[in-house]
């Protein structure tokens, strides 16, 4: 075990992670030049299109210093504030981590809470000044930024470059050096942390470990202590580029195991595998559950594809422990899905990913928050969607979360940045100048005026500086109306918001507005309105499509064209009473993109 290290890497969005750990794969001779591609870890389309990390990847290298073998194993994580489920994870089955600053950029949001992470369960601590070879890298100041941010010598900070090599070997001695050995007994009853799984159509489930404690052999008759099915270990392995069996594997060791599993429900995320012979007294303390920040309903294009959606989300869960989902019904959708996502990006990777991993068409509602709702009775309801919300006759008051949001950037933006929080309702609790040039400023906000369009926002006032952290801090009384929006007086509940009454009547606006360009013109008028309870607040109408019936007559008296017109407008009230007006999906996605 002495000859065991691992570790992963943190750092905020493009510091150059997955491309530093390229270099540490070829520099240990893990890939072949021949194979080699940039972010070779990255192994989702979705990843390598887009150029951010969704997922942690486990990779194990072999090392040779100073006549001595060792094994790393190395976990990648992602940078973006949506998939920090997937850093805690990862932080949970290592015992160091580098953490990678930017040269040109310097410290942001994401390298400090993903640092807090780590030093919360204990890790070693490397830290990397990255991109070196940049002609805008400013060396001494970031220098001094990490110095104050961990208290390290100045000496201590590797210098490093993803894309020359430079600094690689030094990084490679001092994760053998500085990051300690596993702890653990191989002849202890068997203890593993599970940190992720994948699901493979052919083999069922591949869980990925990490051994606490005692040894595994392929053929072990195995249990999984959460949920407390039994099963025979296949094969297990290591994580190479390629999984790679082996006979056994003991403490420190991290793999995968194939059981035959073909159910996703029995695979949990943070579960114990033991023997059934000769269990472990108690399960690992592993992860807290995740809290989803962000709801919208999923709904199947096609009413049918019902049950197929259902195992396309638990196959996706699996590779996504951070997504939660539960059944619900909607008078406009039918039968779909309610769902909780981190935030706005993580939510639209699982929708493009449900189109791409499982060809499923969906429909996603607009995005809210979750709510308390206290009654007149003294009942505290949990308010997920707006059609959940009692009615104005019980309902005494509602509240709504807040959270700590953190923003560090240039100073030449703080102006533009304070003004956006607080028009979303934001109030300044702090504002702290980390060098003469970037501020760390603290708004205390409500979270449902961050879900619409805040990140976007923030990072284009901020021409992309900025950088943006928060957490959930506590729930406050709001002033909270739901905003209905009709159609010919029919509700279309999958357009219904729960919004603070200060907003309300611009946002009504804009939907109808924005309604009007998009749903098609029937042969009847079509009226599109907002309305809060029964009080109407904006409307605008859809004009008919008219055919001139009145064409064929030329001259003659005027009553036969009265005619003609008052049976065309007796068709035209039939076909409204019976007639339903269809709303495109890009109806939908529009009223998340409203600006």
């Amino acid at each position: 075990m002495n000859h065991i290290r691992n570790f992963c890497i943190i750092a905020h969005i493009d510091h150059g992670k997955s491309t530093l750990a390229d270099r540490l794969l070829l520099a240990t001779n893990t890939l072949e030049e021949r194979d080699f591609q940039d972010q070779v870890l990255d192994s989702m389309d979705l990843e390598r299109e887009r150029g951010i990390t969704i997922k942690s990847h486990a990779i194990q290298m072999n090392y040779e210093l100073e006549g001595k073998n060792y094994i790393l194993n190395l976990i990648d994580t992602p940078g973006h504030v949506d998939f920090s489920y997937e850093v805690s994870r990862s932080i949970a089955a290592c015992e160091g981590a580098l953490l990678i600053v930017d040269a040109t950029q310097g410290i942001q949001a994401q390298t400090i809470s993903n640092l807090y992470l780590a030093i919360e369960h204990d890790l070693e601590i490397i830290p990397v000044m990255n991109k070196m070879d940049m002609a805008s890298a400013m060396p001494d100041e970031v220098r001094d930024q990490i110095v104050d941010l961990i208290g390290c010598r100045a000496e201590d900070i590797i210098e490093s470059s993803g894309k020359t090599g430079q600094g690689v070997d030094r990084i490679l001695a001092e994760i053998v050096r500085k990051i300690p050995p596993p702890v653990g007994a191989p002849d202890a009853p068997l203890q593993a942390l599970i940190f992720d799984s994948v699901f493979n159509s052919y083999r069922g489930i591949f869980a990925y470990f990490k051994i606490i404690n005692g040894t595994i052999r392929t053929g072990d008759n195995v249990k999984f202590v959460a949920t407390g099915k039994e099963y025979d270990a296949d094969e297990i392995g290591i994580l190479k580029i390629k999984p790679e069996p082996r006979k056994e594997l003991s403490a420190g060791d991290v793999g995968y195991i194939i059981s035959g599993i073909k159910s996703s429900r029995e695979v949990r995320v943070g579960d114990t595998i033991t023997h059934v012979e000769r269990p472990c007294n108690k399960e690992i303390e592993g992860f807290e559950d995740v809290k989803p920040m962000v709801f919208a309903g999923v709904y199947p294009v096609d009413a049918d594809d019902y049950e197929e959606l259902r195992a396309s989300m638990e196959k996706l869960q699996l590779n996504d422990a951070s997504l939660i989902f539960e059944p619900e019904s909607s008078a406009a959708l039918g039968f779909g899905f309610r769902c909780g996502f981190l935030g706005l990006l993580h939510m639209e990777i699982v929708q493009e990913r449900l189109d791409r991993e499982f060809d499923m068409d969906v429909i996603t509602t607009v995005p809210n928050v979750s709510f308390k709702a206290f009654t007149t009775k003294g009942e505290v309801i949990d308010v997920h969607n707006p059609s959940g919300m009692p009615g104005p006759n019980i309902l005494e008051h509602v509240e709504e979360p807040y959270i700590d949001a953190q923003i560090i950037s240039k100073s030449e933006y703080v102006g533009s940045i304070m003004k956006l929080c607080i028009d979303k309702r934001g109030t300044l609790k702090n504002q702290v100048y980390l060098t003469s040039d970037r501020v760390e400023v603290t708004f205390d906000m409500p979270l449902s005026e961050i879900v619409f369009d805040f990140y976007d926002k923030l990072k284009s006032i901020s021409k992309g500086y900025a950088s943006f952290d928060y957490h959930q801090t506590e729930y406050r009384p709001a002033h909270l109306v739901r905003l209905d929006i009709l159609l010919n007086g029919e509700m279309v509940d999958a357009l219904s918001a729960l919004i603070h009454r200060d907003h309300a009547y611009s946002f009504g606006r804009r939907i109808c507005e924005k309604l009007k360009e998009l749903i098609p013109r029937q042969q009847f008028d079509i009226a599109i309105q907002a309305a809060i309870g029964s009080k109407i607040i904006a409307r605008e109408t859809v004009k008919a499509v008219r055919k001139d019936v009145t064409a064929k007559c030329y001259g003659g008296d005027i009553t036969r064209k009265r005619k003609l017109l008052e049976k065309q407008k007796k068709g035209k009230k039939r076909m409204r009473q019976v007639g339903n007006v269809e709303v495109p999906q890009s109806a939908f996605l529009a009223v998340l993109k409203l600006d």
